[in-house]
């Protein structure tokens, strides 16, 4: 395999650290050489937060430089839109179709844009998932992170049985149940 690199964006709280955290120790676990690397500003105030997981054979360093994103998993939409500019060519996008505004907008001094999957497909292969609704349906809006990651596993690789395997021993114990069931909504669809 060669090496991937896969960038993890959202707003704070969305589970953007713990989704890093699994799609790592699953590469890991598979024995490849795996580097994180963390951003998260204001992300305890809703604010951007962003990482990097790089993994093959030997990788020298953590960041994912712009244009060489093979995948970059997208918890809200504006933040898709952020950061393409990180996306290679012939990379993909995984979006969950969320709206959170920033700041900016909430005072009016910004606008959020419209459109934002619709344009970024033009430039972009994208798959949109609703992971809010689903995980709401699931009776815990928490694990939208794990519905998002369900149908990104799909193109990053390994197993099913991998990826439950991390899930398990990585969310809190109480959680396994529902973490495992969105999981596996995203994977399926």
């Amino acid at each position: 395999m060669k090496e991937l690199n896969i960038m993890v964006v959202g707003v704070g709280g969305q589970g953007t650290l713990l989704t890093s955290r699994i799609i790592g120790k699953t590469a890991l676990k598979a024995g490849f050489d795996v580097k994180l690397s963390e951003v998260h500003g204001m992300a305890q105030r809703g604010g951007s937060v962003v990482t990097f997981v790089r993994f093959g054979e030997k990788v020298n360093e953590p960041v994912v430089e712009e244009g060489s994103a093979d995948i970059i998993i997208s918890f809200e939409r504006l933040e898709a839109l952020r950061y393409s500019h990180f996306l290679k060519k012939d990379g993909i996008m995984i979006v969950n179709d969320c709206r959170i505004d920033p700041m900016t907008v909430v005072v009016g001094a910004s606008s959020y844009p419209e459109n934002i999957i619709e344009e970024l497909k033009k430039e972009h292969t994208v798959y949109s998932i609703d992971g809010g609704a689903i995980a709401k349906e699931l009776g815990n809006s928490k694990v939208l992170n794990s519905v998002v990651l369900g149908l990104s596993a799909k193109h990053i690789g390994f197993t099913k049985e991998e990826w439950l395997e991390i899930v398990k021993t990585t969310v809190p114990a109480k959680t396994i149940e529902i973490n495992e069931k969105a999981f596996m909504r995203g994977y399926e669809c």
